[in-house]
């Protein structure tokens, strides 16, 4: 395995965990994205610029969550 494929199973695997956690801490959604941004640079890295395409519009949805979160004063749990 390559370092590059190291990477992007790093980067899929932070996002499956942080997403699993988003329910606990506001938190995790930042977190989620930042592992979208990951997932993104991996993709255009491998050169499935489709993969990188999805995982950097991914990383926006969350960003608005987690900004919608931190607006509404939702619990940090």
């Amino acid at each position: 395995m390559d370092r590059l494929t190291l990477f992007g199973l790093f980067a899929v695997t932070a996002m499956l965990v942080f997403y699993a956690l988003e329910a606990r801490n506001r938190g995790y959604i930042l977190a989620f994205a930042a592992a979208c941004v990951l997932g993104s640079v991996y993709g255009f890295l491998q050169g499935a610029w489709p993969f990188g395409v999805v995982e950097t519009v991914w990383a926006v949805v969350a960003m608005r969550r987690w900004r919608l979160a931190h607006r509404s004063g939702a619990p940090k749990r």
